[in-house]
């Protein structure tokens, strides 16, 4: 089976918390605070693996979570980093931010990767707190926890050159006379069901990569018939080959058929029109005069188009069109399909706001800088509480409260946690 599309949930290890220690050696009554960091947790990553070729893994495994950092240790010692979680993707795989639909990644060949879900930090043990008037600190931060998300895995075919077209056109015996691919072949509709490749090479030295797209029909934009299933599949190719029929065998007109299949395409993308187009205009085997043929011809010439009669059946006209193909190639530049965006902001492009809200009786304070407070306060110490509420008035926190109305004895939530204000 031929997977080429899966969701699934990423989520990255907490950071390790920092350690409460103090010295206690022979000689040293009063050692001081030595109570090491925690370690870092395990960032989630994608890599390339050529040797996949489609996303079935993910069909069974759906949630990749990473292990927490160690914490921290006495005489200052950090707690170990937790390895990072590595899953592997096949070449032309997009990875997406299922919530906001952006393009997290875009891996294209072995050893592309990127770091989907980043890890928690380490807290600070409390040697870092000891200060002139604070000499045994009791408390230490909290590792920080990874980032989560769910995201959608698209796997979009490396193929330099695209077959596309209606239905039972010829396109699967095409690849098969052009290349070593082995493609299902028959006489019904929607014979192809998965895409195929193949390599052609009829210039010593030059070979490109051909794909057969299933066949597309009106709606196909819409998700009609096998739609954006497979549409996705024409992005990455730098030239289209557009097969129709002209034997008229299904009673078919090829101009017809041309035109419905560039506005589906067109539908999808608008960069899909702007691929460099050659028209094979296949079963001249089955023809009983040329006529028909030459009226095409002659319309789509005036049209700009390349066209090329061919016989996929026999072979004829096959090599004509892929010298031409092959030359094409070398004046065309491979195609940008997405803006890769960074999946995490840098701290400084982070919103650092501080938002207050009432809510009823309830003050509400929230933002970046109070999530990270909250982080890194051990609620069950008094001295990391005094810390917390110094933290609190220093940033202005308390005077934002007092000018909202807040009383003693009001109810407070900082980010999850609750308490009752007293000054």
């Amino acid at each position: 089976m031929f997977v080429d599309k899966a969701e699934i949930f990423v989520k990255a290890g907490k950071g390790g918390d920092g350690r409460v220690s103090f010295r206690k050696e022979k000689y040293v009554p009063a050692g001081g605070p030595d109570g090491g960091d925690g370690g870092r947790g395990g960032s989630v990553i994608a890599i390339v693996d050529e040797g996949m070729r489609t996303l079935m893994d993910f069909r069974y495994l759906k949630k990749y979570i990473a292990e927490n950092g160690e914490n921290g240790m006495k005489k200052k010692m950090f707690g170990k980093d937790a390895k990072d979680l590595v899953f592997k993707v096949p070449p032309g795989t997009v990875i997406r931010d299922a919530e906001t639909g952006k393009v997290l990644a875009d891996l294209l060949k072995a050893g592309d990767s990127a770091v989907i879900a980043r890890a928690g930090k380490g807290g600070r043990g409390n040697v870092h707190f000891k200060t002139a008037t604070r000499q045994a600190p009791t408390f230490a931060e909290q590792g920080t926890y990874g980032e989560e998300r769910n995201i959608i895995l698209e796997l979009k075919m490396l193929a330099d050159v695209g077959l596309v077209g209606y239905p039972n056109v010829g396109k699967s015996t095409f690849l098969s006379a052009t290349t070593m691919a082995k493609p299902k072949i028959a006489n019904y509709h929607f014979t192809t069901l998965t895409p195929n490749l193949g390599v052609v090479e009829v210039i010593k030295g030059k070979s490109f990569v051909l794909a057969d797209i299933p066949g597309l029909i009106e709606g196909a934009s819409e998700g009609v018939g096998l739609g954006h299933e497979f549409l996705r599949h024409v992005e990455r190719t730098r030239l289209i080959i557009h097969v129709v029929d002209v034997s008229g065998t299904e009673g078919r007109d090829p101009s017809e058929d041309f035109v419905k299949i560039n506005q589906e395409l067109e539908r999808y993308s608008q960069a899909l029109t702007e691929r460099p187009q050659v028209i094979a205009a296949n079963k001249i085997d089955l023809l009983y005069d040329r006529e028909g043929l030459d009226a095409f011809v002659e319309e789509m010439t005036a049209k700009g188009y390349k066209v090329f009669p061919i016989s996929a059946a026999t072979g004829e006209g096959i090599d004509a069109l892929m010298y031409y193909v092959t030359e094409c190639l070398d004046t065309i530049e491979p195609p940008v399909i997405h803006e890769v965006v960074e999946a995490f902001e840098d701290s400084a492009d982070l919103d650092q706001t501080i938002r207050y809200k009432k809510i009823h009786n309830l003050y509400v304070v929230e933002g970046l800088p109070m999530e990270r407070l909250v982080y890194s306060t051990d609620f069950t110490d008094v001295e990391s509480l005094r810390r917390f509420q110094e933290i609190l008035r220093k940033s202005g926190v308390i005077d934002e409260l007092r000018k909202m109305g807040v009383q003693d004895g009001d109810s407070v939530r900082v980010e999850s946690v609750e308490f009752e204000f007293y000054d």
